[in-house]
């Protein structure tokens, strides 16, 4: 009898093993069924009245910061400009003061009006344009056939006929028929009433 029990016993224990791994074989092949169409979802829109219309504290800080930086590269790029301008308008100059110190050296021993007063022309331009300066447009055209260079003499006088100041102005390596057009400025008063001359003019 004790036998018997225990046979029985067994057969309940696997009986009830075989029910529990039935239920998992039919719950994977469940899970593996061939329509695999998904679950049909559902969304909202969000809910703007939270939203207040600007950026979030840190965006506004990043844009304040770009907009600064703009500003500043443009305050910079307008100080380069500035500078270069300056540096242009010395090297001018410096280019002036050169071709004027080379001038008055040839013409220190020429004698007489010079070999080139035919080959140089001058014309005032008006104080408006100069800051009210006297100042001197000189023509200078190379009309022979071979390179030269040219110093030329403007010679100031006032009203009376006196001498009062002189400028010299130049040019070099004119090719032929090429012309140069420096200026003579007066270094006197704004107010002071003079008329240029062409003293000399000559070509080297």
């Amino acid at each position: 009898m004790l036998r018997d029990d225990r046979g029985r016993g067994l057969r309940a224990v696997t009986a009830t093993l075989g029910l529990a791994v039935s239920a998992v074989f039919l719950t994977g092949c469940g899970d593996g069924d061939t329509d695999s169409s998904p679950a049909p979802t559902t969304t909202s829109p969000p809910n703007t009245a939270s939203f207040s219309g600007l950026p979030p504290s840190a965006l506004a800080s990043q844009a304040a910061s770009a907009i600064a930086s703009a500003h500043a590269s443009a305050s910079a790029a307008a100080s380069s400009a500035s500078a270069r301008a300056s540096e242009f308008e010395a090297s001018v100059e410096a280019e002036a003061a050169r071709a004027s110190a080379a001038a008055e050296k040839e013409l220190k021993d020429v004698q007489g009006r010079g070999n080139a007063v035919s080959e140089v022309g001058m014309k005032g331009l008006p104080r408006s344009e100069t800051s009210g300066l006297l100042a001197v447009l000189v023509t200078i055209t190379n009309k022979t056939s071979d390179t030269a260079s040219y110093a030329v003499q403007i010679d100031f006088e006032d009203s009376s006929g006196k001498f009062v100041e002189t400028r010299f102005v130049g040019a070099e390596d004119l090719d032929p028929g090429e012309k140069e057009q420096p200026i003579a400025f007066s270094r006197q008063p704004a107010d002071a009433n003079l008329t240029p001359r062409l003293a000399k003019a000559q070509r080297y």
